[in-house]
C-alpha cells in the first residue's frame, strides 16, 4: 500500500505462488503479478509455477495482469502457460545458456528457437494467433 501511494507507475509483484497472496496483492493495488518460485533457489521443494498458475489466475479474476516465470524451457511451455491464463511468460535461464554458449548470437538463436517452437505448437493445436490459446487446450488429469 505504501509503495502504491508513492508512484503512479505500474506496480508488478514477483514471487507469488499462492492464490491467497495474489488476492492480497491485488487488494493492495498491484497492477501485475508474476507467478514465480524464484527458480527453486530459495525453496528447492516448492511447487512448480505452471501448477500454481491456474489458481492464481482464477483468484485474480482479471483484476491484474498475471505473468509466469520459471520452468519455461521451450515453446510448448509458453503455450501451456498462456493456455492456463498467463498474459506473458518470462524466459531467463535458456537465454543465459545461449549467452554462455555463443554470446549475443546464442541468445538470438535461443529466442528464435522459442519462436519457431511456439509457432509449431500453435499450428498443431489449431491456434491461428495467440488469442486463440485458452484452457481448452489443456487436458485435466
Amino acid at each position: 500500500e505504501w509503495l502504491r501511494g508513492e508512484t503512479k507507475l505500474p506496480l508488478v509483484l514477483k514471487g507469488i505462488i499462492a492464490a491467497e497472496d495474489a488476492v492480497l496483492a491485488v487488494e493492495r493495488g498491484v497492477d501485475g503479478i508474476i507467478v514465480s518460485n524464484h527458480g527453486g533457489r530459495q525453496l528447492d521443494g516448492t511447487e512448480a509455477t505452471l501448477h500454481a498458475l491456474p489458481r492464481v489466475v482464477d483468484a485474480v479474476a482479471g483484476r491484474a495482469e498475471v505473468l509466469m516465470d520459471g520452468g519455461v524451457r521451450r515453446g510448448t511451455d509458453v503455450v501451456k502457460a498462456l493456455a492456463l491464463g498467463a498474459r506473458a511468460v518470462l524466459v531467463g535461464r535458456p537465454c543465459l545458456w545461449g549467452l554462455a554458449a555463443a554470446g549475443e548470437e546464442g541468445v538470438l538463436r535461443v529466442l528464435e528457437m522459442f519462436r519457431q517452437e511456439l509457432m509449431l505448437a500453435m499450428a498443431l493445436c489449431g491456434c491461428p494467433d495467440l488469442g486463440a490459446i485458452d484452457r481448452s487446450l489443456i487436458a485435466s488429469a
